[in-house]
Parts: structure tokens; C-alpha cells; sequence
């Protein structure tokens, strides 16, 4: 019979390890440090709007973070923030750049499971440098065939990809707690996608579920990702044979 999923896509930041915990521990810090000159409910709506304004020069992490904190401070104080503030802030960056990599429940087992009869495929976004830095530490660089590190994860990004590693889009699962960004796009491919919610999720990567679309699953967190892609396979051939469905069309039961 032929196999149903040949590739499993995996997420990095807070699917494997992780990631948004300490962008909102620095967040508070940030919203301490502007305490005397914004109400915190203000602050965070001027970052979040730093954050989108700038993400089409600075991409996803940590340093456009920054960046945004700083202009986001200027901003509030009318440009006399203060020396020692812009310092802290930067020293805040750098704690976040060498904060060691804590993995999530049944990352590893997960990844380790999947890799011994199929092709496993890191696809992360963000700035290389960190990215390559927390998948060394992690200690899951080697169970990967191929690691992707992308500015954007799109319905096109994803068809290159698992034709690149695996036997197309249509024969690949995406995985990972980001709807907008490793669901609804490779679902919109052809392929399957998996959400496993992490319980803090960045403004702008909120996104409705395709709720009812047969190619969407949720799982509380990666243990059950095994079994379920097992399960699956129950339908093998006669799902390989199926055209991509655009998610956008009526739910299938």
C-alpha cells in the first residue's frame, strides 16, 4: 500500500522548545522600566504596533524584538528615554539570545519516533543565526533530514519545501502551535496540518481553525503525534489519490 505521509514537518519555537515565555518575561521587563512615562495596556499596544510596523525590515526574533522595544521607547518618551533604559533593554536582548534551550513534553520522542520510518523536516522562521543556535543546543539536530530556516511560511514556501525533502506537499504533515503560520498554510497547500497548542501565543500569530476540515487535526501536545500519524495511515492509498483541497471550501466529514 502506498505510504499516506512520506514527511513530517516540524515547528521549532514553542512546538520543540521553549520561545514566547521569555518575549513576554522581557515584555514586563520592558513594561517596568516605561513605567513612569506609559500605562502598561498603552505600552503594549505601541510595541505590538512597533512589532508589526517593523516586521517587513527586521523578519521574525529577537533582535527585531529589540529594535521594536527601543523605537517603542523613544516613541513613548518623546525622545528623551533615558541612556540606562536603552541599556537594560539591550542587555535584555542579549539574556534572551544566550537563555538555554528548555525542549517541550515528548519533543524528543516525538521527533525520534517519526524519524525511523519517515522523513523528518525542521521548518522554522526567524533569524538564522538564533535559529541555527537553538536547534545545536538542543540536542535534536541530528534526528532531522533537512532543516529549514525561512522569512515566511507560506502556502507556497511549504509546496517547495516538501518538494524538495519528501515526495510533495500532498504527502507532508506540518506540525506546530502557530495556526496562521504552520496550519492554515500548508493545509491551503495540500498537505496536512497538525496544531498543538501552546498556551502563549504572539498577537500576530492569532488565527481561527479550519474546524472540520479533514485535514486538520489538533493534539494537546506532541505525545500523541506518533500514534495519530499511525492512524492515518489507516486510509493510505485511497488518501494519497486525493487533489489538494483548498481550506477555504466547505468542511468534509
Amino acid at each position: 500500500m502506498t505510504r499516506l505521509l512520506t514527511t513530517i514537518g516540524f515547528d521549532a519555537d514553542d512546538t520543540l522548545w521553549q520561545n514566547e515565555t521569555f518575549f513576554r518575561l522581557t515584555q514586563d521587563r520592558f513594561t517596568r522600566l516605561l513605567a513612569d512615562y506609559a500605562a502598561p495596556d498603552h505600552l503594549h499596544d505601541r510595541l505590538l504596533a512597533a512589532e508589526t510596523r517593523n516586521l517587513g525590515s527586521y523578519g521574525f526574533g529577537i533582535k527585531g524584538f529589540v529594535l521594536s522595544m527601543i523605537e517603542t521607547a523613544i516613541e513613548v518618551t518623546e525622545g528623551r528615554v533615558p541612556a540606562p533604559v536603552i541599556a537594560e533593554i539591550m542587555a535584555a536582548g542579549r539574556e534572551m539570545l544566550e537563555h538555554p534551550i528548555e525542549l517541550l513534553p515528548h519533543a524528543r520522542a516525538a521527533v525520534e519516533s517519526l524519524a525511523e520510518r519517515r522523513r523528518v523536516i525542521l521548518i522554522t522562521k526567524g533569524d538564522l543565526l538564533d535559529q541555527e543556535r537553538k536547534l545545536a543546543q538542543s540536542g535534536l539536530g541530528e534526528l532531522f533530514h533537512g532543516v529549514e530556516i525561512v522569512s515566511q511560511k507560506t502556502a507556497q514556501v511549504y509546496a517547495r519545501v516538501f518538494a524538495r525533502h519528501g515526495d510533495g506537499v500532498e504527502r507532508a504533515l506540518m506540525v506546530g502551535n502557530s495556526l496562521k503560520s504552520d496550519v492554515l498554510p500548508v493545509i491551503e497547500a495540500g498537505g496536512w496540518g497538525v496544531h498543538v497548542p501552546h498556551g502563549l501565543t504572539w498577537a500576530l500569530e492569532s488565527a481561527e481553525p479550519p474546524a472540520g476540515h479533514r485535514r486538520f487535526r489538533e493534539l494537546p501536545d506532541l505525545g500523541g503525534l506518533p500514534a495519530l500519524v499511525a492512524a492515518l495511515e489507516g486510509d493510505g492509498a485511497q488518501v494519497v489519490a486525493e487533489q489538494p483541497v483548498d481550506p477555504r471550501s466547505a468542511a468534509q466529514p
